[in-house]
């Protein structure tokens, strides 16, 4: 069924609409056009990223824009490891015999070259260097993208390649972290190197999920260290997500504070309810805080709820497919917020102002995160569900719409 729907399709401007070819249930079509979408978006976002790094040519290819001196230093690094920190639990899908599944082995083995080229000091595209601070930041989402596509992408990776990675992750222990949420990056790679090595440095794992868990997470609080993220996103941008990886890494290997985990999920349950509830029936939201220029990147852990199965009980998978699909449109189906292929800052259009200090081209990509549920099975409830209206469209369509609900911890 799904290959007839992308052979109908115009997935990719490379298939096209046959008399021959036999009609499909029409009903059927809108729930496949939705995935169909997410993963032409994907592609439109990140080919020219892995393209280019996989053909040695990003530092020479792509437009960079920023109002902070020295960004060049870890741009490039940061627009790869975004890239690929949201894909990559659709390479870990693996390939199959369908049009997307061959698309994802095409994907799979650009971004394993790419990974090649990256981590290769002699190469014109080696850009894990830890110059700047900012480095530590995206070499840990790169790791968590590893984390997120370790049979897909770790394991074939050739030994001198991992190697290289390993030594990259533990070079990043020179950098000190702030003492906020960054205390997560060298918790995040930590795991990483727990998970791909079965060492690590425990106190650099342990010692953020102590300060959230046991200092800025305490009772009903949920925003994180100091009033400011209760205004932005940072909660769901990096705080939520990482917490969710890490202590899946530190449950697995029998350490006491995994069992952390599980009221971990229920926090992040009950903010992916509040962030399906702040997109409006238009498909749009709050402008608030920092880093508006990631745009749906603000969605990292609502995407992550749907991917890990611990979206609330009273929030329809389909709803949430069904929003997110909205926000996309909104942003990705025209050409607005592209120059030649490249991302450009701003929300839905160029917009200057929004590049703020630590903002630049390669930062953009963090949008990326908002496509962790193509990591699901076609076949599973959030693709497979007819279109279903979600909480605001619901509430000013004046249809029975269930109130906001705590949690009891």
């Amino acid at each position: 069924m799904l290959d007839k729907i992308f052979f109908m399709s115009k997935f990719f401007g490379r298939l096209k609409k046959s008399e021959e070819v036999p009609l499909v249930e029409e009903e059927q079509v809108p729930i496949w056009e939705d995935r169909i979408f997410w993963v032409e978006t994907l592609e439109k976002i990140a080919f020219p990223v892995l393209d280019n790094v996989r053909k040695n040519n990003l530092k020479k290819n792509m437009i960079l824009e920023s109002t902070t001196a020295g960004a060049e230093k870890y741009a490039y690094l940061e627009a790869f490891a975004r890239v690929f920190n949201g894909i990559a639990p659709w390479l870990e899908l693996g390939p199959d015999g369908s049009e997307e599944g061959r698309l994802r082995q095409r994907y799979i083995d650009i971004t394993l070259k790419a990974i090649g080229i990256a981590v290769n000091p002699k190469s014109n595209d080696y850009i894990f260097y830890n110059e700047t601070k900012q480095s530590l930041v995206d070499i840990a989402l790169f790791a968590q993208g590893l984390l997120r596509s370790k049979t897909q992408i770790w394991l074939n990776l050739s030994m001198d390649v991992q190697a290289k990675i390993m030594d990259e992750l533990k070079n990043t222990r020179i950098i000190a972290p702030y003492e906020n949420h960054w205390l997560l990056y060298t918790s995040m790679i930590e795991a990483t190197l727990l998970e791909f090595t079965g060492e690590c440095d425990m106190e650099r794992l342990s010692y953020a999920i102590h300060k959230f868990r046991d200092e800025w997470y305490i009772g009903d609080a949920i925003y994180g260290d100091g009033p400011e993220f209760a205004t932005n996103y940072y909660n769901s941008i990096i705080i939520h997500p990482m917490l969710n990886d890490i202590l899946m890494v530190m449950r697995k290997y029998g350490l006491s504070d995994g069992e952390f985990m599980d009221v971990q999920l229920m926090r992040s349950s009950r903010l992916s309810a509040q962030l399906e509830r702040i997109i409006s029936p238009e498909g749009t939201f709050p402008i608030i805080g920092k880093s508006i220029a990631y745009r749906c990147g603000v969605f990292h852990t609502l995407a992550q709820a749907a991917l890990l199965n611990v979206l609330p009980k009273n929030i329809n998978p389909t709803q949430v497919r069904s929003a997110l699909t909205k926000v996309l449109r909104n942003l990705f189906e025209g050409n607005q917020n592209f120059t030649n292929g490249w991302l450009l800052v701003g929300l839905n259009g160029h917009q200057g102002d929004l590049c703020e200090r630590d903002i630049n081209t390669g930062s953009l990509y963090l949008c990326c995160s908002v496509f962790l549920p193509l990591g699901l099975d076609p076949n599973h409830p959030f693709w497979f569900g007819e279109s279903e209206e979600w909480t605001s469209l619901k509430a000013w369509h004046g249809h029975a719409t269930q109130p906001d609900q705590s949690i009891d911890f």
